[in-house]
């Protein structure tokens, strides 16, 4: 298990916001980490931005888009973390398609985010099935390849919760991402599912977007992770995002907090 994705379980619920990279600059991208930080995100997802990211709903698919057409590349986006890493030691992982990883070569990929300090990596796209042959690399470089679990799981969390590392992906709605007004699905029973193989962090995440939610959730697993709804404050304010998604992100861990 990588350290620093342990440790950012041990103050507390963790917070987790996830960023489309390069949407609307990878210089933005950059500082919304630092931003984020100062502001209590514990673990940062960074989304690499994919032609078809089938798990996205319409928010993010559209920032993908926007990345791209903006000229990000998985190579920049490598170069935009080593600067990062200049400054920071918060946990990072990646949040990207088998294909992203695939067409640059995985072992490449994944040699090249552990040299550049990334900590893991998430491929929703990946069955626990054919998770084989990206989790064999990312074992000899380090780095945690996150195991997610959707409310449709059932028999298999055991099997996938054996396996785990770093964190659980604790899917709370079927569908893709996006907001929700309610999330009915039991992540207490799945995170205890969880829990009775493996000692190992729940955090959850699709559809949560207010501090009422993040807080329900909370008390229900040890994470909370939100995309959508930052992303949206990135496509509402372009450049000028910085403090909108700031102050988001502080509200949201500051609900959290026990």
């Amino acid at each position: 298990m990588n350290k620093r994705i342990t440790e950012a379980f041990q103050n507390g619920k963790a917070f987790i916001p996830f960023i489309t990279c390069g949407d609307p600059s990878l210089e933005i991208t950059e500082q919304l980490v630092y931003a984020m930080e100062e502001a209590g995100a514990d673990l940062i997802e960074l989304g690499i931005p994919f032609s078809d990211p089938t798990a996205e709903g319409p928010v993010i698919q559209a920032a993908n888009v926007r990345a791209l057409s903006g000229g990000v590349t998985t190579d920049k986006i490598f170069a935009m973390v080593e600067k990062i890493r200049k400054h920071t030691a918060i946990p990072l992982v990646f949040m990207t398609y088998a294909n992203v990883v695939f067409s640059y070569g995985t072992e490449r990929f994944i040699k090249k985010a552990a040299e550049i300090g990334m900590d893991g990596l998430i491929l929703p796209d990946v069955p626990f099935e054919e998770k084989e042959e990206f989790d064999r690399v990312c074992k000899v470089y380090g780095q945690d390849l996150i195991s997610l679990i959707a409310p449709t799981s059932h028999e298999r969390i055991a099997q996938i919760a054996r396996e785990a590392e770093g964190f659980v992906y604790c899917v709370s709605s079927l569908g893709v991402t996006g907001m929700r007004s309610q999330i009915t699905t039991d992540i207490g029973a799945m995170a205890e599912l969880v829990k009775k193989e493996k000692d190992i962090p729940c955090a959850v995440g699709f559809g949560i977007s207010n501090p009422e939610q993040a807080k329900k959730m909370a008390s229900q697993a040890d994470g909370v992770i939100v995309g959508s709804a930052i992303v949206k404050l990135c496509e509402a304010h372009g450049k000028d995002c910085i403090p909108y998604v700031k102050e988001y992100v502080k509200s949201m861990k500051d609900a959290i907090r026990e």
